[in-house]
């Protein structure tokens, strides 16, 4: 059975669209995802995507609420990935300090670069329920 990998993600979102990033290295390297990254052993999924955030990107996020579970099958690991949708702080702006790329992407933007494997259904889930998930009920 293949080790799984437990990881969160944040779908941060300022002025309708999103944060996407282009990993730099490792063997996933020049796919898009989301930023975020492992949880450490006694971290809640919360407080990982903050501490990942402060460390990819350098900045702090502000609301935060869960979205999904993605589960995938990569060829050597199994992926568990909680993702949240996010805000950030005030007067925050990510910086690119892990990344290749990162842009603000807009729903019609999303399909134009290539998504992670993991990342796919989550991208598509997206498009289809823009309106509910970035709602200001839930921002």
């Amino acid at each position: 059975m293949a080790e799984t990998i437990h990881v969160v993600a944040a779908i941060i979102e300022r002025n309708g669209r999103v944060f996407c990033a282009q990993r730099g290295c490792g063997a996933l390297a020049g796919g898009w995802e989301f930023p975020g990254g492992k949880v450490e052993p006694g971290e809640t999924a919360e407080s990982a995507l903050r501490r990942e955030v402060r460390e990819e990107l350098g900045c702090k996020l502000s609301t935060m609420w869960y979205l999904d579970t993605v589960d995938y099958d990569y060829p050597d690991f199994h992926l568990h990935m909680d993702c949240y949708v996010a805000t950030l702080a005030e007067g925050e702006e990510p910086q690119s300090l892990e990344h290749r790329d990162t842009r603000w992407m807009g729903r019609d933007d999303l399909m134009s670069v290539e998504w992670l494997p993991a990342d796919r259904g989550l991208v598509m889930g997206l498009g289809v329920a823009w309106e509910e998930i970035f709602s200001v009920a839930h921002l």
